[in-house]
Formats: C-alpha cells, structure tokens, sequence
C-alpha cells in the first residue's frame, strides 16, 4: 500500500474506523492516492500569517490559546455535522482530544490532525449515504403513524450506529414522502434518490485539500466574529468575479447549509431583486434551465456546482426550485423563474414615487424614495466626471423633483438595504441635518474618529416631515443613515428593528505577503478591524437601530441578524461625541403610535400581513414532521384552505372579488402594506405639523 494510503488507515484506525467498502453507484468509492486528502506545506505557511494577522489587526485582540482553541473545535463540528445526522458521540470524544490542540496547529505545527477528523467525517457521512442507498430497494410504507426529526440541531448525538440507522430511515421515508406529494410514481422517487445520495458521495469525493483547510480557517475566523472569514484561491478567485459583476447569474449571494443551498442575500439591481420573488433564506431544491427544461435535483450539490448550473448567457432563462424561506421540510416547493443578466447598475439606483394618502375629506402627497443600496462610482469621479453616479447625488436630485409635484411629507425606503460605502450614508445623512458628525469609528488600536457631514455649509434638501422605513435586512450604511436620523430627531424610524452589523473589515489578499517564498495561490483573509458608532456613543453592532413605531414583518429576528450569531461581536458604547439634535419627538411619537394603533385595527390588509406572519411563525416552530401520506396531505390542504380564507376576508373587507384559488392572484394585485402604514404615519406628521403652524384663531364676540 502506498505512504499516503498507510497514512490514512492509520488516521481511521486512530478514530476507531476501517475504510469502508461502498456499493458502487457510479464512480464513487475513495481509494486512490489522488482522493486521499492531506495537509500542503503552503497551508501551514498561511494558517501562521492568519495568526499573526488575529492577533496584531483583529478589533479585539483576541488571543490564540487554548479557550479559542476550544470554540473552533465547536464551529468546527457544527460546520460539518450542524443537524447531528453523521458523527456518533464515540466519534465527538475522539475529535475532543484535540480540543486544545488546534491554536498550536494554526501556529506552527503540522495541520495532520484537521485532515484526520475530516477523514472521520468523510467515513461517517459515506456510511450513512450508503444505508441510504440501501433502503431505496422497496417503497417505504407511507401509512405508518410516526414522524420524521427535521431539525436535530439541538438534540443528543447519536450513541450508536443503530440510532443513525433510524435517523436516516426515517430521513430516506421523508424525502421519498415528498415526492410522492407531487404525484411521482416510486420507480422515479427511486431514480431521483439513488441520484441525489449518490451524487453527494460523488462530490464528497471531490473534496480537494484546499476545501478541507479553507473549511478549518473558516472555522478559526468565524469563531472571531461572523464577518472574518478565509477564502481559498478558486474562491478567492470566485469572490473577485462576483464583485467585478462580470458574469451573467441571478444577482444572489449563496451559501450551503446542511444539504441546501440557502440564499444569503438579494444584490440591488440583480434580476432577483428585480422580480422580488426571491428572498433571502429560501432554500434552493433545484434547477431548470429555460422554460421547458427538467427540474434538476440539488439536494445534497456543491455550492460551486449549483452556482455553475445557475449562470449562464445573457436573457437566458433559469428556473429554481425553492422551499421558502424558514418552511419545514415537506412543504410545498415554489418555481421561480429569472432571466439572466448582469447587475444593472441603473436598478442600483434609488427611484420615487408618490403615494395617495385619502384623509380628513383631501388626499395627501407622501414622496417615497427607495434606496436599495449606498453606491458611488469611484472610477468615474477618479477621472473627473462631475456627473458621477451616487446614492446622494441621486436622492437630493428625487427630492427636487418631488418637491416640485407638492409632496405633504416623505418616506426614505432602506428596507433590504444590506449597507454599501460609508462615504454615502454620512453625505446622504448631511441633506437632512444642518452639519455636524453623523457617526464614530473606533479601530482595533481603541482611537476614535468621526466621521461629520462632508458638506457642512450646503442647505439641507429637505426639511418637511420624514420617516425612514427599515426592516431586519437594513444593515451597516443603512444604519448608520437611520441611526443619525433617529438620533438628531429629524424624522421617526418605521419598520422592524434592523440587522445589527456595526462593524468594519479589511481585506488581505495573502499572496501580496507570502509572495517572496516564491509560491503563490494563498487566497484571501477578511478580517473585522473596527466598529461603529453613533453620535449618542451607542454602538450599532449587535443590536442595531430600533424603531420609533414597529410594524409586523415576515422577517424573523429570531432566525435572522446579527444578534443569532454566536461569535457576533458585543453591543457597547463610546463616549457621546457633541451633536445638536432637534426637538426631542417622544411625545410626537407617541401620537403617531396611538394614530397607527388605530387606524390598522380597521385596515383589512394590515390585518391580513399580521395573520400571515403568526401563520409563518408556528410553521417556523415546527421542529418534526409526519411521515403519514394520508396526515401530511390534509396538513397541506388545511394550510391552502385557511390562506384562501384569509384572502377571501381580506377581499371582502375591501370589496374585492373573492377568489376560487390563491392562483387566480396576479403578482402586482397585492400592495405593499409596510409602506402604506409608513406613508399613513408621516401623513400624520404632516397633519400634526400642519396644525402647529396654522395662525391662532382669537375669539372675536360681537357687540
């Protein structure tokens, strides 16, 4: 037997294992050289530099002992083995022994042992796929009384091989379930499993060395803070591609979890964030290419696989099949169909509209401008272009042009804002407040600098009765836009309380530093180098900016933002830096909370988005399902019968038409209720602003 095997069997046999003998769908046993995976002399030169870089550039300084050493074991684990469905607790025991042991392997010793527990894993995860395989040989019986663990996430690991075996019983009864929901005879529920179980062994034993170190350092880098990561050469590769927009795809960002492909996010001006039917965490289940292709099963895929499979020309169609986001396995899947294009930038740009307001016998004017993201054009104002593009820029040109329609008051849209360049939010921040500082920045080093409104002597552009409407996905500049507002009291923040990412990185591609070694493909290190701050001294991080007025959103805070994150870096506080706010609106918020309260009590489509949300939200409990054809067949239609209900009511109360079917809906018939309230909410401070500013009326009597 060759080194490299030897050296293999020695690490399973430390582990307690023996190579596994597999049933050989397609080419999918391990034992060649080639597939053995092993540490390269150029990891450990990059795993030294990354400490290096942790310990003198990261915001907190943190230490590389044997306490971190612990915690990236823990993200270790749970980035292999998160919903605990391969590892046995015999095999977490094993990997235990090395829980102190992996800051002295990123520093400078052999990096052996990550490989080893890899090979653990990669044993374990053969195993259950092939009892997977092997359970496809008979149609499982649909009729039994008994319910499948979806999310095991929190539960004990398994002690035994027999207790996995159940797991993944059960697991192979669920996903046969599911499509004998949609009618498929058994002979393709079988073709299709054996593909997808096959297919992942497939592309586990594609895994190549650098995916398993990239694996680790991510673990290491995550354990930092959530926004620190390390990215191997291709993906280094692959992240430059993404940011030059280059390619022609649907305008997401991706990412696996468990065997899913997950939507990250929307990128403004992509042909997703154009169709809107997208959203983030939706789970892609497949893909199909034009109008008429088949559906492409990706259970199980590569993320680079499934993002080959996604792009392709210019106005092509591609078709995906979702499960929405955060509904348990089992529920209904959606197609979504996109036309491929590049990121257009013009759809980047922030757009306006007016918005009717019927009141007290007039209708009220409420401008509205969306801003999807805080863009500028670096290269065209590099080369002079007075002309060039940016967020400011365009928002203070809208303004104008509303301001000329005779708009009552106005709505700033940062709902799905995700952030973009710190110069924009302070220049946007600066069109609505006189002058003065607009946000703190503290570096790793602890010195603070602040960051005022570039433009301190223009006039602001807008004076009259503002809110800013955000949701869980406003982040980084949106915050800091919403937070000045809020905190100079120029206007009232409407939404849900936003993601809560108050910090800054830096990028270091490592070949500038390893380069003189001779060797190159070193990839990339992102690194959280400092952190936000308002002008009150609170920090944004973590716990973001909450609004004046809550209204319900389909976003789940508990699921999403950067207070779920484990390793999210803390909210605190620096010192108030010297501001001067406005008039303090507690009472006047509390008018309009009392208004809002009101007026959505007797709002059919207010109503009607709070019983959808309390509908998603004990979906979302859900943590077992029934595995009964006959029980999850009436779960579906009793969910289909209460939408349709709902609906009915909504119309009704509305004079609408009811519908027969929740597909006789057309996409644009429903409205966008979120911005209604909003623009109600400033119709109410026009109102109010209105009234203050009317001449006192003197009682005159008569003689």
């Amino acid at each position: 037997m060759r080194k490299t095997e030897n050296r293999r069997t020695h690490w399973l046999a430390a582990a307690g294992l023996t190579l596994l003998a597999l049933p050989a769908f397609g080419n999918t046993t391990a034992t060649t050289e080639e597939q053995f995976l092993h540490p390269e002399p150029r990891h450990e030169k990059i795993g030294e530099l990354v400490t290096q870089f942790i310990q003198k550039s990261h915001y907190m300084h943190i230490a590389v002992n044997d306490d971190l050493s612990s915690r990236v074991m823990d993200v270790f684990i749970e980035s292999l083995d998160r919903n605990r469905i391969y590892l046995l607790a015999s095999d977490i025991e094993y990997f235990n022994t090395y829980r102190h042991e992996l800051d002295d392997i990123v520093k400078s010793k052999p990096m052996d042992p990550v490989y080893q527990l890899f090979a653990v894993y990669q044993t374990r995860v053969r195993e259950r796929l092939a009892f997977a395989l092997t359970q496809l040989e008979s149609e499982p019986n649909y009729q039994l009384q008994e319910e499948y663990v979806f999310d095991r996430s929190e539960s004990p690991w398994a002690s035994s091989t027999e207790e996995l075996d159940e797991i993944w019983r059960r697991r192979v009864v669920n996903d046969a379930l599911n499509l004998a929901l949609e009618d498929e005879p058994w002979e393709k529920i079988q073709k299709v499993l054996t593909s997808r179980y096959s297919g992942f062994i497939k592309r586990l034993n594609q895994v190549n060395n650098d995916d398993v170190f990239e694996r680790f350092m991510n673990a290491f880098a995550h354990t930092l803070d959530p926004h620190s990561s390390y990215l191997s050469p291709r993906n280094s590769e692959e992240y430059r591609i993404q940011m030059s927009l280059s390619y022609f795809g649907i305008g997401a960002s991706l990412q696996t979890e468990d065997d899913f492909v997950k939507i990250v996010g929307i990128i403004p001006g992509g042909p997703a964030a154009i169709d809107g039917k997208l959203q983030p965490n939706d789970r892609i289940t497949g893909v199909a290419q034009g109008l008429e292709g088949d559906v492409e099963d990706v259970i199980g895929w590569r993320l680079d696989d499934v993002v080959d499979l996604i792009r392709g020309p210019a106005d092509s169609v591609v078709r995906l099949e979702i499960i929405p986001a955060n509904a348990p396995p089992g529920s209904p899947k959606k197609i979504v169909k996109l036309i491929r294009d590049q990121v257009k930038l013009e759809e980047q740009a922030a757009k306006s509209k007016i918005v009717k307001i019927p009141r007290d016998g007039r209708e009220w004017s409420i401008g509205v401008i969306d801003v999807p993201s805080f863009y500028r054009d670096y290269r065209a104002l590099s080369n002079g272009d007075k002309n060039y593009t940016s967020t400011t820029k365009d928002v203070k040109r809208l303004i104008s042009e509303l301001e000329q329609q005779g708009i009552d008051g106005l709505v700033i849209d940062l709902r799905g804002n995700g952030g973009g360049h710190l110069t924009e939010a302070t220049a946007l921040s600066g069109l609505f407040i006189d002058n003065g500082p607009v946000v703190q920045l503290r570096n790793a080093n602890g010195r603070i600098s602040r960051l005022d409104d570039p433009d301190p002597v223009a006039r602001v552009a807008y004076n009259g009765p503002l809110a800013v409407l955000v949701d869980r996905s406003s982040a980084s500049a949106s915050e800091i836009f919403a937070a000045a507002i809020q905190d100079y009291a120029r206007g009232v923040i409407v939404g849900q309380q936003t993601f809560g990412k108050g910090t800054v990185q830096n990028l270091y591609y490592l070949d500038q530093y390893l380069r003189p070694d001779g060797d190159t493909g070193f990839g990339q290190l992102t690194l959280t180098i400092g952190k936000y701050y308002r002008v009150t001294g609170e920090s944004t991080q973590h716990r973001g900016v909450d609004p004046d007025i809550s209204l319900p959103s389909g976003i789940d805070a508990e699921m999403f933002g950067e207070s779920v994150r484990d390793s999210a870096l803390p909210w605190d506080t620096v010192q108030t830096t010297r501001f001067r706010a406005g008039k303090p609106l507690d009472s006047t918020i509390q008018s309009l909370t009392a208004s809002h309260t009101e007026r959505s009590k007797d709002d059919p489509n207010y109503q009607y988005q709070v019983d959808m949300i309390r509908a998603a939200e004990k979906m979302r409990s859900q943590k077992t399902i029934s595995l009964n054809i006959d029980a999850r067949r009436a779960e579906r239609q009793d969910d289909l019968d209460r939408r349709l209900k709902r609906e009915n009511e909504r119309r009704t109360a509305l004079g609408l038409e009811p519908v027969e079917s929740l597909d006789d809906i057309e996409d644009d018939e429903m409205p966008d209720v979120l911005l209604d309230q909003a623009a109600g909410i400033v119709t109410d401070l026009a109102t109010m602003r209105q009234i203050a500013t009317k001449p006192e009326q003197t009682a005159r009597i008569e003689p």
